[in-house]
């Protein structure tokens, strides 16, 4: 088993026993990495599995523009790479996310980010992506 293989297996190790806890987690569907299988944890953890690769993104930092505005805005740090192209790197997504109901999550994100591969590339990604709260 390759070590992606094996990096998949133990996030989803780890979701699922916390999932079985019923503390702050998430599940959705987004365009990150292709189409792709969002994972939540705190509204601070975010792990993506998707067609075209996996990413983790660590939100450190959030707050709201006021009362007048719904949604709120975020900024993490977070690695990603690629199943075809054998890319790697690093990203930071900077994100809205608006709150519809008590269940649903709404976001969108621009993360710009560094690709390992051959050298360090600069490029620009995004997300967008429908979370459900348990």
């Amino acid at each position: 088993m390759n070590k992606i293989g094996v990096v998949v297996i133990l996030c989803a190790t780890s979701v699922s026993s916390y999932a079985a806890q019923n503390k702050g987690f998430e599940v959705g569907m987004a365009i990150d990495q292709q189409l792709s299988v969002v994972f939540e944890i705190d509204d601070q953890y975010r792990f993506i599995l998707g067609n075209g690769g996996i990413a983790f993104d660590y939100i450190f930092a959030n707050g709201s523009f006021g009362s007048n505005v719904p949604f709120d805005w975020y900024v993490g740090g977070g690695a990603w790479t690629d199943w075809d192209a054998d890319d790697l790197g690093v990203r930071l997504p900077l994100g809205l996310d608006w709150q519809i109901n008590d269940k649903f999550d709404v976001y969108g994100q621009i993360h710009p980010e560094v690709n390992f591969d051959d050298g360090a590339e600069l490029q620009i990604g995004a997300a967008l992506g429908l979370t459900y709260h348990f």
